[in-house]
């Protein structure tokens, strides 16, 4: 349980600082650590939609949403994916 306060931490920290592959990488050690606490899913989540990674984003809300069906930051999160998706596929659409 240490490791994974310390990598939460690591990732919290990077994703202050503005990097969020980084971020991202630690709260995914954490995932292997502990699938159960929602936290790192909703905040690599976080990280995946500033990356761009809509879909990444949105699969981590909805694992979310299957354990705690009202958590508000994985539903707003998983509504940011959405609207990325959808504007990549309207971009995708004028090419």
């Amino acid at each position: 349980m240490e490791k994974f306060k310390r990598l939460k931490n690591e990732g919290n920290d990077f994703a202050k600082m503005g990097e969020y592959e980084e971020a991202a990488n630690k709260y995914s050690e954490c995932m292997k650590l502990n699938t159960e606490e929602c936290t790192v899913y909703t905040n690599r989540a976080l990280c995946y939609l500033k990356l761009h990674k809509y879909e990444e984003a949105k699969r981590d809300c909805d694992h979310v949403l299957q354990t705690e069906d009202s958590n508000v930051k994985a539903f707003y999160r998983r509504a940011l994916a959405y609207k990325g998706l959808q504007v990549r596929k309207k971009n995708m659409a004028g090419i």
